[in-house]
């Protein structure tokens, strides 16, 4: 929108954090296979998520790479969802663009360092790492790091993409972010 660089270049520095994140997630795995019930099929966490706006437009920017065929039923799914129901990408329980879902969904059930009021803590699905007594600090995710450089890499997408330096809105549903024109 607001720059001459591609759209492509624009979301390199998120395409890294996603990939640095599936790294981590895949390292997870390897060290604990098995323990991880995460999988196609497994749907319990797909809820209808909200994103930031560099997510959205990497969302936006897969389904308009489908034919305009598949593109239409997805998008007429977003248009029916509803704010507190499943996921519109959610098809007989597996994800319709599942190589460009957002970060949070592919490190949810993953055990996530987290801090509330001075207080950590590692939390992770209840139907994961039912065989582990301990996790050692490498199979762990530091949710506040994790969410610090999404920001960051958020700010300097919007920074360039958006005319005005930002987007209209802090957060996108993942129905808004279907239904968005690029």
């Amino acid at each position: 929108m607001g720059t001459n660089r591609s759209l492509n270049e624009l979301l390199r520095n998120y395409r890294e954090l996603i990939g640095r994140a599936d790294e981590l997630s895949a390292g997870i795995g390897k060290t604990f296979p098995g323990e991880i019930a995460c999988r196609a099929g497994c749907a319990g966490c797909c809820r209808h998520l909200t994103l930031l706006p560099v997510e959205a437009i990497t969302l936006a920017v897969a389904l308009h790479e489908l034919p305009p065929g598949q593109r239409g039923i997805i998008q007429d799914r977003a248009r029916l969802a509803s704010p507190d129901g499943p996921c519109p990408l959610l098809a007989d329980d597996r994800c319709l663009l599942y190589p460009a879902r957002p970060l949070i969904c592919r490190t949810h059930g993953l055990p996530l360092l987290t801090r509330l009021d001075g207080v950590m803590r590692v939390d992770f699905c209840p139907e994961n790492f039912k065989g582990v007594k301990n996790l050692p600090g490498s199979a762990v995710i530091d949710l506040e790091r994790l969410n610090t450089a999404l920001v960051a890499v958020d700010a300097l997408f919007c920074r360039e993409y958006f005319p005005e330096g930002r987007a209209d809105r802090e957060r996108y549903t993942i129905a808004e972010a279907l239904l968005l024109e690029l």
